[in-house]
């Protein structure tokens, strides 16, 4: 596969965020249901006056529910189109697209900027409150009411065995033709002032519930219902657990996208797409 762009193009970086709650996740579906990359490209259609729809290529893409504060997409775009509206183009997205979501920035990617395959790094937060009394009513959409008293020190310790590369196919619902082999790279959670644990997830890749599983798994721990090596004993099983359950998706947010320098994009995209492995096992294609 090619991150050439095609002559008479041009590739633009989106950096967005939004509001997920009203949203049947990232990606277009069929029927007509509300979707991020169906509002953005519809909209992208009409402020530019466009016949045809420019496809969206997105870092992460998000389940129904999930929100997101630092999503990264591209589109590649006429070169003459692109010269006509770039100056007015992103006043007019905010004026067209609906409230829950907006586009903060409109740039020229580099080349070999791919949004989704030159990510090295996905950085997602879960926010969880264990208060006897629930969840600030302000905060409803975005943090989880856990009903049982949180033991956040327990929940780190078990967090720990997680880190690295593994294949996390007890927390991944299996699609066919993907891996589920990752490299976490940080899993932690503290309790802020208020009371809310913000739990930090961040890997090269995710795959698909990867995050809500492990947060499920973590709050058993953090409860009592498990011991701290639970998690590890699951994920080195290597079968979901019928005691993993994927938290709700409001919890979640999508915080931030990390790719390398410039010069580094055209290898990482390579990598990015090759056959991933752990030692030992036949290899399979990278999702």
């Amino acid at each position: 596969m090619s991150d050439e762009v095609q002559p008479g193009s041009v590739r633009i970086r989106l950096d967005l965020s939004y509001d997920g709650t009203g949203f049947h996740g990232w990606a277009k579906q069929a029927g007509g249901k509300r979707t991020v990359q169906g509002e953005i490209e519809d909209a992208l259609r009409t402020v530019t006056r466009s016949k045809e729809t420019y496809e969206l290529t997105v870092a992460g893409r998000t389940d129904a529910g999930v929100h997101a504060r630092g999503q990264v997409a591209h589109v590649d775009l006429p070169a003459e189109l692109w010269a006509e509206h770039r100056e007015k183009l992103l006043k007019r997205l905010a004026g067209r697209l609906s409230k829950d979501v907006r586009v903060w920035r409109l740039t020229e990617a580099p080349a070999g900027f791919n949004a989704r395959f030159s990510a090295v790094w996905r950085r997602y937060a879960y926010r969880v409150t264990d208060n006897p009394g629930g969840v600030d009513p302000l905060l409803r959409g975005h943090v989880l009411w856990h009903d049982w008293p949180l033991d956040v020190a327990a929940m780190n310790e078990a967090a720990r065995a997680l880190l690295g590369e593994h294949d996390f196919a007890a927390y991944c619902k299996k699609r066919e033709g993907a891996t589920t082999i990752r490299t976490l790279q940080e899993l932690s959670l503290v309790r802020g002032a208020d009371g809310v644990i913000t739990a930090t997830v961040r890997a090269d890749a995710f795959c698909h519930n990867m995050v809500r599983s492990l947060i499920g798994a973590l709050l058993f721990v953090g409860d009592g219902h498990r011991g701290p090596e639970w998690p590890g004993k699951v994920l080195a099983a290597g079968v979901r657990d019928s005691a993993v359950h994927v938290v709700r998706p409001h919890g979640l947010t999508l915080e931030e996208v990390g790719y390398p320098a410039d010069e580094l994009l055209a290898a990482r995209n390579l990598e990015a797409r090759r056959k991933r492995s752990l030692p030992g096992s036949p290899g399979c294609e990278t999702c």
